[in-house]
């Protein structure tokens, strides 16, 4: 089977502009006019050059070989042109000036949104449930602040407290709240997040083609997870994927065995339901177009009751493109079809372009049309068709989809395909029934119970599965990340390919080389792992090293140990980033947990950490939030004691003592002035952690708790300008550590608190330029300074990465 692939240099044309452009969005009209100007320029040469041949005699191939070169880059030019043009178009839209200012000035505004989302727990803000906070996206409609009135269209996404019961927003109901605005980063799906200061008092319900699917939905959630253990919780993620009734284990098991993508609704759920219309008309005798249509009714309902989101959007249509090529019998068609949807997708939001799920919905669609017939049959040679096909399907989508997962995990799934094929098969039967029962579930409640007990039975097989694969040794193989990882990766699968997927009579006669070929790479891939991911670093870090601090991106994360016993002053902004960094760090238990103050990056990460901590030590709590991520904390065995001045312990052979702030003030207690402010001493190094303390609450602790010259200082407030001179004198520290995200909007850190380090000699070491960094005692008093990227401070002992000695 042939492939056409004309479409493939304009897809690839349109997807990098509309990457690039989404980020820099004032460039787009300019950028837009210069490409209109040289697709139209193409046009005019292709159609002078056919004039004269069209006269006199037929184009030599050389010059029909040019004429499509310039066809191509005419089509290359035309689509970046209108993806640029709909970038010009969208961002002052969907970025009006008001809602800028407004998130610039840090105004309380009264929003109205149109929630557009089931809502979830807000893990960045330590709630679950009803109990904590939730998010969900919106559409930003009005904006009322300091007595202006505007009316908007901005995509954004909402901090709010949960509610209980049916007061939960619902999907296409418009809410009224009070709250503040931030922006995010350029080329986020949302232009902002808005974070509710009150309750939201609802302005209008649903229309009644998204009620009757809300109700629905909650009913099903309801009845579902009445039943026992994970198979009840998970159901409703694979029937219509609604998966906040999934818990924390659960959710990590199905991510460490790959199968989370079972409960994300995606082409592939949407492709199992249509198969079953499919083979419910050919039982009845229909006619295939007759089949087609009752599939397509049957999806546009399935997409409203798994709700509207723009990601199960973009799942129907992938899954109409599937199931039309399929149906019409010619599924090597559906790659240009595939392509030009993608260029339409690309135009209609050019935010897109960003958004993994969209490229790995792409991949996963092409890599089912183009290698799952070729590998179902490679494999029917060796086993029956019906089993070769249930493997083929999870290979291949696998393959087409691993460049894209090794960008946002640089490791392999070792056992990701054979979990899919243990529980790929119990998927369907979970998704059909279960949907049937959610369906059937206001009219015949009596055989929606039937229908969910036999649903239950493959729901708790694929948790079992989950469960026990990801408590397997070894189940992620190390690989080399970025743009040289996705080489790799690539040119070994398509060896790899070549080998399998040769016709019989020529595979014997390069088998040898070709496996030879894949053999090698793959091992040179290994081996420079080795050198680039977790296990390398480890293997070079310092072996007595003392204190480390996580690149968690604007947040703060900083390792301390002794031995075997391990301190972990605030957790960070994302649980997944933190986890990264303790595995990296072969860290499984927290000794001492230090948690500074109550910002989102200095305590969203928690949830990698609950469960695994011995004594937590904490600020005064600013609300009720505050008080229930003590209670988690204690819930899950941990010894949970408000931290002041006066306060002292040890970590192995460490002494540690507080030193702010103090018990029983009335002034400076909570927020950045009130950061918990911990000073380690021993093993050769003495440090001091600041959090996010100002100059103010700064002066004051040198007056009240002198903390006299330190080693290491963990920077305060990522390297604000707000910072105190003189404590940075007194401390006169030799390594600054400071934790700062790459691209962060606040400036930080500062020139005046760079200036200040480098007055005093202090050795400024910044997460976002030189990634993890880990300091360890040297020999004759000095320190080891490793550092996970290369930095221009000056030529290091060896290449990558870098290692410095600070005397």
């Amino acid at each position: 089977m042939s492939l056409d692939l004309r479409l493939a240099l304009p897809v690839l044309a349109v997807w990098l502009t509309a990457g690039l452009l989404i980020g820099a969005p004032a460039e787009a009209g300019v950028v837009a006019m210069t490409l209109w100007l040289l697709a139209g320029g193409c046009a005019a040469l292709l159609v002078a050059s056919r004039i004269p041949r069209c006269v006199t005699s037929p184009a030599p191939p050389r010059f029909r070989s040019w004429q499509k070169m310039g066809g191509s880059l005419m089509l290359c030019c035309a689509g970046a042109a209108l993806v640029a043009t709909a970038v010009g178009v969208w961002a002052p839209v969907r970025l009006p000036p008001e809602v800028r200012a407004a998130a610039e000035s840090h105004a309380t505004v009264t929003a109205t949104v149109t929630v557009w989302s089931v809502p979830v727990a807000a893990k960045a803000f330590i709630g679950s449930g009803a109990s904590g906070r939730v998010r969900y996206r919106a559409t930003l409609t009005q904006i009322a602040s300091r007595g202006e009135t505007a009316h908007v269209s901005s995509p954004v996404v909402v901090f709010a407290e949960a509610a209980r019961g049916r007061h939960e927003p619902e999907i296409g109901s418009s809410l009224q709240l009070r709250g503040t605005l931030r922006t995010t980063q350029p080329g986020d799906a949302a232009v902002a997040l808005l974070f509710a200061t009150e309750s939201a008092r609802s302005l209008a319900a649903p229309p009644w083609w998204l009620q009757w699917a809300n109700e629905l939905r909650a009913r099903f959630k309801t009845a579902a997870t009445s039943l026992a253990g994970d198979g009840g919780d998970l159901l409703p993620g694979l029937a219509i994927g609604d998966t906040s009734a999934v818990s924390p284990a659960l959710d990590s098991a199905m991510k460490t065995s790959s199968l989370s993508h079972l409960t994300a609704v995606s082409g592939a759920n949407c492709a199992i339901v249509i198969a079953s219309i499919m083979l419910l008309g050919g039982y009845l005798r229909l006619l295939r177009a007759w089949r087609i249509l009752f599939s397509l009714v049957t999806l546009l309902g399935f997409t409203v009751l798994v709700t509207p989101e723009p990601s199960v959007l973009r799942s129907a249509v992938m899954a109409t493109l599937t199931l039309v090529s399929i149906g019409v019998g010619r599924p090597g068609r559906g790659i240009p079809t595939l392509l030009a949807v993608v260029i339409g997708l690309l135009v209609s939001d050019p935010w897109l372009a960003r958004n993994y799920g969209f490229a790995l919905s792409v991949l996963a669609t092409a890599g089912l049309l183009v290698l799952a017939g070729p590998l179902a049959r490679v494999l029917a040679q060796w086993m029956p068709t019906a089993l070769a096909a249930i493997i083929a399907i999870p290979l291949a989508a696998q393959l087409a989809c691993q460049p894209v997962l090794i960008l946002m995990n640089p490791s392999l799934p070792l056992y990701g395909v054979p979990a899919n094929i243990l529980a790929g098969p119990a998927a369907p039967m979970a998704t059909v029934v279960g949907l049937v029962a959610c369906l059937t579930l206001p009219v015949l409640p009596g055989v929606a119970a039937g229908l969910l007990a036999v649903a239950w039975l493959p729901s708790a097989w694929i948790a079992a599965v989950a469960q026990g694969v990801s408590t397997l040794p070894g189940t992620r193989l190390p690989w080399p990340g970025g743009p040289p990882g996705v080489l790799l990766l690539v040119a070994v699968t398509m060896l790899g390919l070549v080998v399998v997927l040769r016709g019989p009579a020529a595979r014997p006669a390069r088998w040898p080389a070709a496996a030879l070929a894949v053999l090698l790479v793959g091992l040179g891939g290994y081996a420079g792992s080795l050198i680039g991911t977790g296990i390398g670093r480890v293997v070079s870090f310092p072996p007595d090293w003392q204190i480390a601090t996580c690149d968690i991106g604007q947040g703060d994360a900083v390792v301390v140990r002794d031995g075997d016993q391990y301190g972990l002053v605030d957790v960070g902004p994302d649980p997944k980033l933190l986890a990264t960094c303790l595995a990296t760090l072969g860290i499984t238990h927290i000794n001492l947990l230090l948690l500074t103050h109550y910002d989102l990056d200095h305590i969203g990460g928690v949830d990698a950490v609950i469960g695994r901590v011995d004594t937590a030590l904490v600020g005064v709590p600013e609300n009720a939030e505050d008080e229930r991520l003590h209670e988690r904390l204690a819930a899950s065995g941990a010894t949970v004691r408000q931290a002041a001045r006066g306060d002292a312990g040890t970590l192995g052979g460490l002494r540690w003592k507080i030193l702010w702030p103090i018990r029983g003030a009335t002034t400076m207690q909570v927020g950045n002035p009130g950061s918990v402010t911990i000073m380690f001493d021993g093993r050769g190094i003495r440090s001091i952690f600041l959090g996010d303390l100002g100059q103010e609450a700064q002066d004051t602790l040198r007056r009240v708790s002198p903390p006299g010259r330190v080693d290491v200082v963990k920077v305060a407030h990522h390297g604000s300008a707000d910072q105190s001179p003189e404590l940075y004198a007194e401390l006169r520290a030799r390594v600054g550590l400071i934790s700062v995200g790459v691209t962060n909007t606040y400036g930080h850190p500062t020139d005046k608190l760079l200036r200040i380090l480098a007055s005093l000699g202090t050795m400024s070491v910044r997460t976002d330029l030189e990634g993890l960094a880990v300091v360890a005692p040297g020999t004759n008093g000095t320190l080891v300074l490793w550092t996970e990227k290369v930095t221009d401070r000056g030529p290091p002992t060896s290449p990558t990465p870098q290692q410095t000695d600070v005397p």
